[in-house]
């Protein structure tokens, strides 16, 4: 934090980046839930699925790697949807392979229509412009932040 204070927008806390940042990311985290509600799947689990049902055969530290998700949670995460009998995993070795079932197919186009709505849903409120302006930000700030 510099000595001249620059921010002018609401309290010290609003001129934080950790603070703004996770108030964000629980007002998204409602609205993902909203909008994945009827897959009967967490948003963090519809987009792993939705990963495998692009690469089917996908290893399960891939997923981990693409979510920026630590191997123990990508494992419960699998865990979760073998459960659920939407994915299979195959190991050999200390590789494992993860593998949509029909069941995880069938639910790609759900998955699809409801990442949609949540896009709407954001774009509606800040501009569609705006959210794609703030992703690209977003994006670029998490790639400098993990170095």
């Amino acid at each position: 934090m510099s000595d001249k204070n620059t921010c002018t927008t609401g309290t010290l806390l609003n001129c934080c980046l950790y603070f703004t940042a996770n108030t964000l990311a629980r007002i998204m985290g409602r609205f993902a839930d909203d909008c994945f509600r009827d897959t009967g799947l967490s948003p963090s689990h519809a987009f792993t699925l939705m990963l495998v049902n692009e690469q089917p055969e996908i290893s399960q530290k891939e997923l981990g790697e693409a979510l920026h998700l630590a191997p123990s949670t990508m494992t419960r995460f699998v865990d979760k949807l073998i459960a659920k009998g939407l994915v299979q995993r195959e190991t050999s070795g200390k590789l494992a392979r993860v593998r949509p079932t029909e069941r995880g197919k069938q639910l790609a186009k759900p998955i699809a229509e409801s990442w949609k709505a949540l896009y709407y849903k954001y774009s509606d409120i800040l501009g569609e412009e705006e959210g794609q302006e703030l992703t690209r930000i977003i994006d670029t700030a998490n790639r400098k932040l993990e170095g």
